[in-house]
């Protein structure tokens, strides 16, 4: 009689490996889609392959901050420049596709496909395109004091001073560098390049007159235009910008056909999650497409996009097909 009520006390060997599954279960945390559906869990980064200041650091911190909220999650800014916006992007396209690493891209590296002869990544094939944050047209500007109020004017002092012709950029290989190069076979001046690591230190050595002129982004430089301490002459996009329409085109200045803009947009690694880009995609749109974004983009001067990945894939695409032929013909090669 005793025997039989230890027995019935001892769980059988099938309960016993039931109840152990079932706790292994209870801790191990989920794998596959159930960890994606669990995203995001700790904070994402946005990688910006500038230093801060610049239009691609305002862009990434203005859409950080609102994105942080929708996702219930801060969006963390880090800033990792050098060589032509490629070091930071070198370092996204190795980091794991789960979503926490982003890329705040520009047309610099549709530009970098061309420029470099040798990338540690493929731009096409290692990046996962999210959304186009927005568009912001390029503009020439000369210190104030310069004593040229068009390009006729400055092309006329350019070529009388050739070694007056400094201009700098951000960086090797940037979009500043390129249309530096095309302004130059378009007029036959003779140019210096400046390279920078960023807008920043662009901003200083033209506000002190180190250098004569640049070509960067509206972003970093309206502010100086609006106070008079720089001078606009142009803008290097077919169309006038709402943020300068007293400023008339490279186009309009005598320059025809000259049409160079700067796109921002956002991408992963490839082989995230297309959920995770999906909702990325949902999140960054609906940021982007807000009164208050909106009001922040007209601020700066860029315009807000907020497209489909497959629609930023084909600019993308089209965008590197167009600057190949344009480092072809100005010679712009680095190593």
């Amino acid at each position: 009689m005793t025997s039989q009520r230890l027995g019935a006390a001892v769980p059988s060997r099938r309960r016993v490996l039931q109840a152990a599954m079932a706790a292994i279960t209870a801790i191990t945390p989920f794998t596959g889609a159930q960890a994606q559906q669990t995203w995001p869990f700790k904070p994402v980064t946005l990688v910006v392959p500038f230093p801060p200041g610049g239009t691609t650091d305002v862009l990434a911190r203005a859409l950080g901050t609102a994105l942080a909220k929708s996702l219930g999650q801060p969006v963390i800014i880090d800033n990792r420049p050098g060589a032509g916006a490629t070091i930071g992007a070198d370092y996204v396209a190795k980091s794991k596709p789960d979503g926490y690493t982003l890329l705040m891209g520009a047309v610099h590296h549709t530009i970098a496909t061309s420029v470099y002869k040798k990338l540690p990544y493929d731009f096409q094939k290692d990046f996962a395109p999210i959304t186009t944050v927005a568009v912001v047209p390029n503009v020439l500007v000369v210190n104030s004091s310069t004593p040229v109020r068009n390009v006729a004017e400055l092309v006329a002092l350019l070529k009388a001073q050739p070694d007056k012709g400094t201009y700098g950029s951000n960086g090797n290989g940037t979009a500043q560098h390129l249309i530096g190069t095309q302004f130059q076979n378009s007029t036959g001046v003779a140019l210096t390049h400046i390279p920078y690591k960023g807008s920043g230190p662009l901003a200083t050595d033209l506000l002190g007159g180190q250098i004569l002129m640049s070509f960067d982004t509206i972003t970093p430089v309206l502010q100086h235009i609006r106070s008079h301490k720089l001078r606009a002459l142009a803008v290097t996009t077919a169309t006038r910008s709402p943020a300068l329409p007293e400023v008339p085109t490279l186009d309009e200045a005598g320059l025809k056909g000259f049409n160079i803009g700067t796109w921002f947009g956002v991408l992963a690694p490839a082989g995230t999650p297309r959920d995770i880009v999906a909702r990325l995609n949902t999140e960054m749109v609906k940021v982007i497409q807000s009164p208050e974004f909106i009001k922040r983009m007209d601020e700066i001067g860029a315009q807000p996009v907020g497209d489909k990945p497959e629609d930023m894939a084909r600019t993308l695409k089209t965008e590197t097909e167009r600057f190949a032929e344009l480092v072809r013909v100005g010679k712009v090669v680095m190593e």
